[in-house]
């Protein structure tokens, strides 16, 4: 196949390439250190952002005030009557674990200074979860809101209740139920960790009933329990909690076309419910689940979709087709044995590593490193308010905020987003069509 839409000029000097990616009337010119690797015969550019000697980070900061660009990542709803939220959403699940309180801090001022003020974690946070750790990563955010020079009113804040487990005897002594009691005692927690009055959006991190998540796509009535927390009462919980002033905007994350409308029914019925606003579901290349049966109910419902894991928990890096598996701080690799929710959805199984490649191939070919693509096409989707990113360096985070400048021009066929005050091309249409043959071939791999 042949991508015809972009032409690459090398115009060396020392170890640096200039990119120019050419559009119909339109020409942007990019330099990046390109470091090329060889994965399974397949040469992929991975880059890094840097340039001229400068880090990543500086390098970024150059190119924004040059560009007189006051927000780099652009707007859109959250679903019908929600927030308008950046198209990318900083996910801080890794806080208290693989990064510091100074990394963190580090990582959370290159977003505000980017645009991206809207931050998602969890109460059981970070992960791999455990005992010693757990409510680090809302500490840390709500540390960095009380040093100085971040105002609350300026940034969105996402978090979680946890689901039913009954192995996270830390939490709630499982927790073993989302019931009304769990939801505020979760919520006041929360608060406190974060220290303010209020979240912004608050959300049910999984189900309290059976459903296939994680790794499962199929349902299996056999799975199936009774006792399992009415949908009615978690929303009367959370709608006290909204007439409180603790919380703006309700959420459903790993959620099912029947759970989500079950919520959204109850909320139409009984206006004392708040209405769910938004979805935060698994959404990337490797998997698009989301489209079977969810895409209709938040498109004619008004839902916004927070797409978690659109680089597949890394993968879609392309780091693990190096020989060896990739680098043992990858997070697959540092945590192996020990993040078994993780595993079962993303590890070393063919189909996986095969579709990984195939995308690694096809963005090499493109003229694109496999993040740009990969998160391109997360936020090419009409239906996507907001894709949740986590990187645990600067240099991994400037790479995430460069991909989400759209760089090409709109045109016949190309996918338009809503930012950026104008149609934005984020991958031609030829590009698209040959993800599309990759999914068909290989639907999927990481439900």
């Amino acid at each position: 196949m042949s991508i015809s839409r972009y032409s690459r000029t090398n115009a060396a000097t020392g170890n640096k390439t200039a990119m120019e990616i050419k559009t119909s009337g339109q020409s942007l010119t990019y330099t990046f250190n390109v470091c090329l690797r060889e994965s399974l015969n397949l040469q992929r550019a991975a880059v890094s952002c840097s340039a001229l000697g400068k880090t990543g980070g500086e390098h970024y900061m150059e190119r924004k005030t040059l560009n007189k660009l006051h927000s780099v990542v652009g707007k859109r709803s959250l679903g019908r009557g929600g927030p308008q939220v950046p198209m990318l959403c900083f996910g801080c699940m890794l806080f208290g674990e693989s990064t510091s309180y100074a990394e963190a801090e580090q990582l959370l001022g290159l977003c505000l200074d980017s645009g991206v003020n809207f931050f998602d974690t969890a109460e059981m946070y970070p992960i791999p979860q455990r005992a010693e750790t757990q409510g680090a990563s809302e500490e840390y955010l709500g540390r960095w809101l009380r040093s100085g020079g971040v105002r609350r009113e300026g940034v969105l804040l996402a978090s979680k209740v946890a689901g039913p487990s009954g192995q996270m005897t830390w939490l709630r002594g499982g927790p073993h139920k989302v019931d009304a009691a769990n939801i505020q005692q979760a919520l006041d927690g929360t608060l406190q960790r974060l220290g303010t009055d209020y979240v912004d959006l608050y959300q049910i991190h999984w189900p309290d009933r059976y459903v296939p998540m994680f790794g499962d796509s199929e349902y299996d009535p056999v799975y199936s329990y009774d006792g399992a927390v009415p949908l009615e009462e978690q929303l009367e919980a959370m709608g006290r909690a909204v007439r409180a002033g603790k919380v703006r905007y309700v959420g459903l994350s790993n959620e099912t076309p029947w759970g989500l409308c079950k919520a959204l029914a109850a909320a139409s019925l009984d206006r004392s419910l708040p209405r769910v606003v938004s979805l935060q579901n698994a959404y990337s290349l490797t998997c698009r689940t989301f489209d079977s049966g969810l895409a209709e109910v938040c498109h004619l419902e008004g839902v916004g979709l927070m797409a978690y894991s659109p680089l597949a928990m890394g993968l879609l890096t392309g780091k693990y087709q190096a020989p060896g598996g990739g680098p043992p701080s990858a997070r697959l690799n540092r945590y192996r044995g020990r993040y078994a929710e993780a595993e079962s959805r993303y590890g070393p199984k063919s189909n996986v590593q095969e579709a990984v490649a195939a995308y690694c191939a096809l963005a090499a070919e493109a003229g694109l490193s496999p993040v740009q693509m990969a998160l391109r096409f997360v936020l090419s989707r009409p239906l996507v308010s907001s894709a949740v990113i986590g990187a645990t360096n600067t240099d991994q985070l400037v790479e995430l905020l460069a991909a989400a400048e759209p760089a090409w021009g709109s045109g016949t066929g190309s996918a338009v987003s809503e930012g950026l005050g104008g149609d934005a091309q984020w991958l031609p249409v030829e590009v698209l069509e040959a993800i599309d043959r990759i999914h068909t071939r290989l639907p999927n791999p990481t439900p």
